[in-house]
């Protein structure tokens, strides 16, 4: 049969349709839906799945997978190349099942992709409204799933579930009014039969919450509010009527711990940012990790790292769970590195500090007490005039995720070096507009210029075992492999991987835009290690030469 320009056109408009009948096909033949079984067993030792943010529920970012090594990682081909032409930067983690990649966007675009070839299955855009108040990028961390459903919040405030096989919209449930300031960012935490999200907007004047919804209908179960109301615990922390515009919100996931039934969760800093007069304490739970009972929203126990904060310390990093070696004994601990500069190690059971040091320059607090409280150095309040503190704003690290081995019991973060100049001043709170009471400038000067380093952190001690310096700091993520690889990026746009084991590095390759909050995953796929890596709004799948001979991890 002759094939004319006509008929090219129309074979080229069904291949699409064809594609996606094969996957759908694959689908259904596929395993069944997620449960909760799945979600806390984490990654399996094939490597055919990534179902959570951390990988697994305690966050570790670490695969068993050991095909790529630190004898063969060089030799790594790009396999396709998927482009979304949405503005702005990934700053997802994509979850896997059944060789869908499901990935969020900028704007709330989310799309499913044929893990094989790049292919889009599937594209969601969330009609956004033109008053967004949402501070600080029109960003997305990634869905979370249960059953054949997806989860995803958006930058108006709202949860949705997703149908995993259409994209479709399953149910809406509003949190709050993005009008006066609330929005919402962070990949949910699925726990048994519910949605656990928090909200942004602390830059806003909100009152920061933690929510949990029915996973089958949107109806929500529970809010933990995070800032105490009256005759709460915690409440006489907060001066006057500042705890109604206190800002601490909940903008990264979480971890859980099925053993204790706990969800650990970071809090924001207390608003005004730098204006500690107009609102005098402790400003819980402020810059604290937060435990709560999922089942019923109720508070366990809490840590906080940085009492009546001034400086925008947020503590909403990533939590990781470990069980560690400790004079003979095993211990249940939370691995915390803080955007205040210190890196910590709690009890998991009670919140006792194990270990407290900084892990970066730190000049506002010289060390923590036995009873956990910082011990602060004098001269650090801002100002109308200003004063000089480190770390700056952005902090000692931030929301990208670390990584924890399991074997080594080594904590591995992307750390910043960096001092800024904090002015502070009174301010009025206008509902939907914001609510900081200062600023900072960067302390960016030939003597004295930022720069960033990958460092391992022994969770024991708190001493680091080695440091890869970068020459500008960086947001990217990290994730570890059995092999002894560290996969991460740089601030130039590099993707790096590093030895694990002694901080070598071992291989780089420009990307072209940088891993912005994000870090790459790895999967198995028809016998093949897989990397992918999100940089800029772009992702690449990355796997050895076919047949390419096993190397030594």
């Amino acid at each position: 049969m002759r094939l004319t320009l006509s008929r090219l056109a129309r074979l080229a408009l069904l291949l699409p349709l064809a594609a996606g009948v094969t996957l759908a096909a694959q689908q259904a033949s596929g395993p069944g839906p997620i449960t909760n079984d799945d979600l806390v067993q984490g990654l399996k030792a094939d490597g055919s799945n990534w179902l959570t943010f951390g990988g697994n529920y305690a966050n570790h970012r670490f695969s068993p997978l050991t095909q790529i090594t630190p004898d063969n990682v060089a030799k790594l081909q790009p396999l396709w190349t998927f482009q979304t032409n949405t503005l702005g930067n990934f700053e997802t983690t994509t979850l896997l099942r059944d060789n869908v990649l499901y990935v969020t966007g900028p704007q709330n675009v989310a799309w499913a992709v044929d893990a094989r070839s790049g292919r889009q299955i599937w594209r969601y855009r969330r009609e956004l409204p033109d008053n967004l108040t949402a501070c600080c990028g029109l960003v997305n961390r990634g869905f979370a799933a249960l059953g054949e459903t997806l989860f995803m919040t958006t930058l108006d405030a709202h949860l949705l579930a997703l149908d995993m096989k259409t994209g479709a919209v399953v149910w809406d449930a509003t949190l709050e009014d993005y009008k006066i300031g609330y929005a919402s960012t962070l990949a949910p935490l699925v726990v048994k039969d519910k949605v656990i999200v928090g909200v942004a907007g602390g830059e806003y004047g909100i009152r920061g919450f933690i929510d949990a919804y029915d996973a089958k209908t949107g109806k929500r179960a529970w809010r933990f509010h995070t800032i105490p109301g009256p005759g709460e615990p915690g409440f006489n922390s907060w001066s006057g009527d500042s705890w109604k515009i206190g800002g601490t919100g909940v903008w990264v996931t979480g971890a859980y711990d099925p053993d204790t039934n706990a969800v650990f969760f970071g809090t924001g800093n207390p608003g005004p940012d730098y204006h500690g007069p107009s609102r005098e304490g402790d400003n819980l739970y402020s810059c604290s990790l937060v435990v709560l009972d999922p089942d019923t929203g109720k508070l366990k126990w809490h840590y906080q790292f940085t009492p009546h904060d001034v400086h925008d310390y947020d503590a909403t990093e990533v939590p990781i769970l470990a069980d560690l070696p400790i004079n003979g004994q095993t211990r249940k601990a939370v691995l915390f590195a803080n955007r205040n500069g210190f890196y910590y190690t709690l009890d998991r059971l009670t919140g006792k500090v194990i270990v407290a040091k900084p892990f970066v320059q730190t000049t506002w607090a010289k060390a923590i007490d036995p009873q956990g409280r910082p011990m602060l150095e004098t001269g650090h309040t801002p100002d109308e005039k200003g004063e000089r503190t480190c770390p700056d704003l952005t902090g000692g690290t931030n929301f990208w995720p670390p990584s924890y081995d399991p074997r080594t019991h080594l904590f591995f973060v992307n750390a910043r070096e960096a001092c800024a100049t904090f002015y502070g001043y009174k301010s009025e709170y206008v509902p939907g507009q914001r609510f900081t009471g200062g600023a900072q400038q960067l302390v960016n000067n030939r003597d004295e210029k930022p720069f960033g380093a990958l460092r391992a952190i022994d969770p024991v001690t708190g001493e680091r075992k080695w440091e890869f310096l970068m020459p500008t700091p960086s947001r990217a993520g990290i994730l570890t492999t059995a092999s002894n690889l560290l996969f991460s990026g740089d601030g130039d746009g590099n993707l790096l991987v590093l030895d694990s084991r002694t901080g070598a590095l071992l291989w780089r390759y420009q990307l072209g835009a940088t891993l912005h909050g994000t870090s790459p995953i790895t999967y198995m796929l028809d016998g093949r290690q897989h990397v992918l890596v999100p940089s800029g709004t772009t992702l690449t799948a990355w796997a050895l030469p076919e047949g390419a001979p096993a190397g030594r991890p």
